[in-house]
């Protein structure tokens, strides 16, 4: 799954590096090294702008909250459950159906954290002398330092409380679309650890090679099974995976000492 992540890149580099040619500094976000659900996040979307005379869609880095919302949704108040589409059924599923068809965004992220409970502490746990075990969490970044973009999807939901011209009339939501984690060896692994992403974790967000940008973006794609094939993991072993401190499990932690690689795990033995 994807559950926080980082994403420290200011808005001129993603500009550049995804051609964007819209994005409004009203919307700057601050660099961020603990994104968590209901956040605002920097969203890459081909869309038409709004009020234009020329309706083409174009490139946009936009913030929109993490967590979607369905358009159909009486209330936002089950957005922070829906920060995550599963590669497989995006297509079917009521919430993401729509948007899989014709609002689809890439998010980009430094990498993601993920969370493995220690041997030591399951032991505690099965002897019940500890309810909540502590977990060892670890930071997955592409090894040769690009960006990680996630593949998402996003949608608009009106708010009937207040008026059409209200500024928070209108939420913009998005989610990270996930598929099942690498069984491939990573490109840099720890010395005692993790040799694959799905020893960490059985899902992992799908990023997306740059070659399938303009595809995933592109408005007039509406085919279903077009779409489903651009869901196709990545080449395997892209990949870095390292321990960080357990900080990064309080959301009031923020910081670039959050990614900072240790020397060996906090919470015992793990593998």
């Amino acid at each position: 799954m994807c559950g926080r992540y980082a994403a420290s890149r200011r808005p001129e580099d993603l500009t550049g590096l995804f051609g964007v040619e819209k994005w409004e500094p009203a919307e700057t976000l601050e660099p961020d090294w603990n994104v968590a659900p209901t956040k605002e996040v920097y969203a890459v979307l081909d869309r038409p702008v709004k009020d234009a005379e020329d309706r083409r869609p174009v490139r946009q880095l936009r913030a929109l909250k993490w967590g979607l919302v369905p358009s159909w949704s009486k209330s936002p108040e089950g957005g922070a459950r829906m920060i995550n589409a599963r590669a497989e059924t995006v297509h079917e599923k009521p919430s993401f159906r729509r948007p899989f068809v014709s609002r689809r965004c890439i998010l980009p992220a430094d990498g993601y954290y993920e969370w493995v409970t220690g041997a030591d502490e399951r032991q505690l746990e099965e002897k019940g002398r500890r309810k909540r075990p502590r977990k060892q969490p670890y930071f997955v970044t592409p090894a040769d330092g690009s960006v990680f973009a996630m593949a998402g999807l996003y949608e608009f939901w009106r708010d009937r409380t207040l008026p059409d011209d209200h500024p928070q009339a209108w939420w913009v939501t998005c989610s990270v679309i996930t598929t099942e984690a690498e069984t491939s060896p990573l490109a840099v692994a720890p010395a005692e650890g993790p040799a694959s992403l799905s020893d960490i974790h059985p899902r992992m967000p799908l990023m997306l090679t740059p070659d399938r940008w303009d595809a995933w973006l592109d408005p007039s794609r509406t085919d279903v099974d077009e779409l489903k094939a651009l869901l196709e993991p990545p080449p395997g072993g892209l990949m870095r995976a390292y321990p960080v401190a357990t900080a990064v499990s309080n959301v009031r932690n923020n910081g670039p000492e959050l990614l900072e690689e240790l020397a060996a795990p906090e919470v015992g033995t793990l593998f």
